[in-house]
This record gives C-alpha cells, structure tokens and sequence, in this order.
C-alpha cells in the first residue's frame, strides 16, 4: 500500500519538533544550572521558534484520524451508514427535540418544545377518535395551551407552534378517515388470490 505524503510530511515535521523540543528542554535545563549568560538570552527566541504551528498541529490532527480510521477505530459507531438526521431547518432547539424524542420522555422539558413534538403527533391522535366532538375537544385544549404559553414570561425558547383551525382540521380528519374506510372496503371486496396447484421448487 502506498504511503500518503502528507502523512510523512506531517510525521517529519512531528519529529522534528519533539527532536527540537528535546534541545531546547537540555538548554532551559542548561541554564537553570548555570549562571545566565548573554549566550542564553539569545538562545531564548530560538526556544519559541521551536513551538509548532497551528498548520502543523492541524497536520497532525489529521494524521491521527487518519491512522485511527486505518485502524478501524470509527467502525460500527452509532448511525453509521444511515443519513444525517438534520431536523427543520432553522430550529434553534433541534438537539432538544432530538434528545427527547430518542429517549421518548414525555412531560419534560420548556413548553415550546413539548408543544412542538405534540404539534407532530396531533393527527395521529385524532385519527384513533371516533367522533366529531372527540376531534374538537383536545384541538381546542392544544389552542388554548399554545396561546397560555406565548403569554408566560419565564424565559426558555419562544413558542413558535401555530395555532391550529378547528373547523379546517376536522375537514382534514373526515376526508382522512373516509379515505381510510374506501381503502378497507376496497381490500375487503378484492377476490382472495387463488393458489397455484402446482409450486415452484
């Protein structure tokens, strides 16, 4: 396998500051055993020049991921293979979001967000009711709390959730739940699959 020539870049000018600290750690050395001299005054610039620089501590950082990925160090790290989970865009709060959503805690947390992960899930709890005014009760029990929560000063992340309309989400829930009912008739009325009588083997 061919080697990287920034990797051996990188690498001499490693060593070759660790070669130079080890001079300049036996003068400093030196000169604390001695008198101060002239000679150790103005050796002295020639100690900071032997710092590294930000290009050469970048160099190797980067030789050092390098290696580690040679190694197989970042195989089977949590996510890999699957996409970058981004969130919306522009949410200020999204590591919030994310945290309780993965750890699935519920009751926790400033109001904006919870009103937010339950902004998400709102359909999919009133698809699971059956009638009208089940629909129209807890929409206006998450308008209500929306407006409670814009109105609090106790500091956290402004509410940004939007209000919802009652009448246009029950129009939503019933042609949602008349398409439902279409689709399991259709799936009921389709004749069964016959069998073949014979199998491929």
């Amino acid at each position: 396998m061919s080697e990287d020539p920034r990797e051996n870049a990188a690498r001499y000018r490693t060593q070759k500051w660790v070669r130079e600290q080890g001079i300049s750690g036996e003068r400093e050395r030196e000169s604390e055993s001695t008198e101060s001299t002239p000679e150790t005054a103005e050796s002295a610039p020639e100690t900071c020049a032997a710092t590294p620089t930000a290009s050469d501590r970048a160099a190797f950082v980067e030789v050092a991921i390098q290696q580690a990925i040679r190694r197989g160090d970042f195989d089977d790290l949590p996510g890999a293979g699957k996409p970058l989970d981004l969130g919306r865009p522009n949410d200020p709060d999204w590591w919030i979001r994310r945290k309780i959503e993965s750890e699935r805690l519920t009751g926790l947390g400033p109001p904006a967000i919870m009103l937010r992960v339950e902004d998400l899930e709102l359909e999919d709890r009133l698809d699971a009711m059956g009638s009208e005014q089940d629909v129209r009760e807890p929409l206006e029990d998450f308008n209500r709390r929306v407006r409670h929560a814009r109105m609090q000063l106790l500091g956290g992340p402004p509410v940004v959730t939007a209000l919802r309309d009652v009448d246009a989400e029950v129009g939503r829930w019933r042609e949602r739940r008349a398409a439902r009912a279409e689709a399991s008739a259709r799936a009921a009325s389709a004749p069964p699959r016959r069998r073949r009588w014979w199998r491929r083997r």
